[in-house]
């Protein structure tokens, strides 16, 4: 018999195959959140506004850097709650990759209390200060 996997294995594999779903191939995120009773409340990826052509169909829309037809991962999981009416208040993401200083400003004012990511990327000061002073906990997961 196999050996059942733990909570934040189990998500973070959900979160990986979530990502598969993004429609801006400069990085493929995925996010899921979940509740205090280990059930997924919300899941988003990388992708244009609902309606609008995808990068991976017309190209990027680049302005310093980065891509600004792309919807992060985090904000579509926090949007899509927002727009069913759906607490998000303590719950924890978990994320393909760290998030970027909007999206970790966006998950702390929405109550997220514990951010689990597997790749480090573009980690930003401010964001680990923001989390730190705010007393949310996050964690890189292999």
């Amino acid at each position: 018999m196999s050996k059942r996997k733990d909570w934040k294995e189990y998500f973070m594999q959900i979160t990986e195959l979530v990502a598969t779903r993004s429609t801006c191939d400069r990085a493929w995120v995925g996010c899921v959140l979940v509740n205090d009773s280990n059930r997924i409340v919300s899941t988003g990826y990388n992708g244009s506004v609902s309606g609008n052509p995808h990068c991976d169909d017309v190209g990027h829309t680049m302005r310093d850097g980065h891509c600004i037809a792309t919807i992060h991962a985090e904000m579509n999981a926090l949007l899509y709650c927002a727009k069913e009416g759906i607490s998000v208040k303590n719950c924890s993401a978990y994320v393909t990759h760290f998030p970027c200083l909007n999206c970790t400003k966006a998950l702390i004012q929405a109550g997220i209390k514990n951010i689990y990511y597997k790749n480090d990327y573009r980690v930003d000061e401010y964001a680990l200060l923001l989390l730190q002073r705010n007393n949310v906990n996050y964690e890189r997961v292999e």
